[in-house]
């Protein structure tokens, strides 16, 4: 239940944030889709009337996409954020007037956990109402294909193209209501198939290992309880439709106060954090002592447990904004490794072409695996990295440290987000780059740069400064990988300067 309180800070939030000419969006303006489905803020570009044409094309290109003769059943699910039931509610509602049997979620679950039930249910796909790791003004449209993923660019733009046509007819008759269904009980017998979760409770239980979770007021809330069937010690368990003014995102910006939780707890037992985003398809780890590691130092964990610990082969699939480790680890076991631009949906159309995939990951947090989804899976993800710290004994930190001696590769890296208060200033950092590229940065030499997502200049020492645009967000983000956090700093307010004083 949302209390007229957190309505009227939410109003607060949108009104402090937007312009005017911002907020008065008309109601046919075109819906675009991101990198993982549509996005806006609530009561301006999200709402109820702008949510069902959208979820009619959308349904309708499933359809057309995936239906090959099938019922034209759709799961619809959502996360905990503002009114995320009521618009899930309302598609449920529509769609199942338009012919289509609807399996409505009775809970708020992972994002995952709506694309396993796709697959598992035999749906034409699933519409997903969350907003992932953005700020509480947001609401947002996933769509998930019969495979159990994002469906791929041609999809979308498919959906984009329906919405200029109009509204397409009806694919059957009116059902008389849709179903519910608890999404929780299958997805967590299907992730209990890939992880055994006996020795990680035991290591639990006899105090080898202490583990918490920060679910930043997300969907994970209750999951790896679920999952190790032991009680876990939650953080920002509650509903919060505005993450306490922040976002759930699980970056340092966000985590301060669980990283001071943790220093101050000062346990003789090894810990271990897991930090999931507001719809648990993104993961970080903070250790005892209140150090976070990010997908940038779990990736190459999670490649070296697997290739020795699992039956699963395959290549390894890495985002240009990943860390070099993760190829250096992917070749220290002889395994191909594959780089998409940034966003999962290009890591899941690359499991879906055939090659037998080990795991996919971007430096967001985003992991996913090719024996289970083409689909990020936080909680999977979890569960994997508990299990490599048991098996191994030894802490994140170590692990990691172990792997760079291992590779004889030492880095650091960063990210940093630059807020854009308009699209001229995007176009105008867009047309330097293109004319201008940069040749050197600060005192090291540019040997090349790719295009491949943004502009990804490479140095000549063999760090890398990634600048691109956010695909959900009007955000510059700076990327940056270094011998040394000193340099990685350095680079990253050289680059912030220049965007600054480009756009100011």
């Amino acid at each position: 239940m949302i209390c007229s309180e957190e309505f009227w800070v939410l109003g607060s939030m949108v009104g402090s944030v937007l312009r005017l000419d911002q907020v008065l969006i008309p109601e046919d303006a075109p819906i675009r889709f991101g990198t993982d489905g549509w996005r806006g803020i609530i009561g301006a570009e999200f709402t109820f009337n702008r949510l069902l044409r959208a979820a009619k094309a959308a349904a309708a290109v499933l359809y057309q996409t995936y239906g090959d003769g099938r019922t034209p059943r759709i799961i619809v699910g959502y996360d905990r954020r503002f009114l995320a039931e009521h618009f899930a509610t309302a598609v449920a509602q529509f769609l199942t007037s338009q012919g289509y049997e609807v399996w409505l979620s009775n809970c708020a679950a992972p994002t995952p956990a709506f694309s396993w039930a796709v697959k598992a249910e035999g749906a034409i796909g699933g519409l997903v109402i969350t907003a992932s790791h953005n700020p509480g003004i947001y609401a947002g449209l996933k769509v998930k294909g019969a495979f159990g993923g994002s469906v791929p660019t041609p999809v979308t733009e498919a959906i984009e193209a329906q919405l200029a046509q109009g509204e397409p007819p009806p694919v059957g008759e009116a059902k008389t209501d849709y179903q519910t269904f608890d999404p929780w009980p299958s997805y967590c017998a299907a992730l209990r198939t890939h992880v055994d979760p006996s020795p990680i409770r035991e290591a639990i239980a006899t105090g080898k290992l202490h583990v918490c979770a920060d679910v930043m007021h997300g969907v994970a809330a209750g999951g790896l309880e679920r999952l190790l069937d032991w009680p876990i010690e939650e953080f920002r368990r509650d509903r919060d439709p505005l993450f306490g003014s922040g976002a759930p995102e699980p970056i340092g910006r966000y985590l301060a106060a669980t990283q001071e939780r943790l220093r101050q707890q000062h346990s003789a037992t090894p810990t271990v954090c897991l930090v999931f985003d507001g719809d648990a398809d993104r993961l970080a780890v903070i250790d005892g002592e209140g150090v976070l590691y990010t997908a940038q130092e779990m990736i190459p964990i999670l490649i070296d447990h697997l290739a020795q610990h699992s039956p699963y082969r395959g290549a390894v699939i890495k985002s240009i904004s990943s860390s070099d480790l993760v190829a250096r680890v992917a070749a220290h076991h002889g395994l191909a490794v594959i780089e998409t631009p940034i966003g999962f949906k290009y890591i899941g159309d690359r499991m879906l072409a055939g090659e037998a995939v080990l795991l996919g990951g971007e430096e967001s947090g985003g992991i996913g695996y090719g024996h289970h989804l083409p689909e990020r899976d936080a909680l999977l993800s979890a569960l994997y990295l508990l299990q490599a710290l048991v098996t191994s004994g030894l802490s994140v930190g170590e692990y990691y440290q172990q792997l760079q001696l291992t590779t004889n590769f030492y880095s650091a890296y960063d990210r940093v987000d630059l807020t854009l208060t308009s699209l001229a200033q995007r176009q105008k950092l867009e047309a330097l780059l293109g004319e201008h590229p940069f040749t050197q940065i600060l005192d090291s030499p540019v040997s090349h740069w790719d295009t491949i997502d943004g502009y990804k200049f490479h140095l000549a020492d063999g760090g890398w400064l990634l600048i691109r645009f956010s695909g959900t967000e009007p955000l510059l983000r700076l990327y940056c990988q270094g011998k040394t956090p000193e340099q990685v700093q350095h680079i990253l307010q050289w680059a912030s300067q220049w965007a600054v004083a480009v756009t100011g």
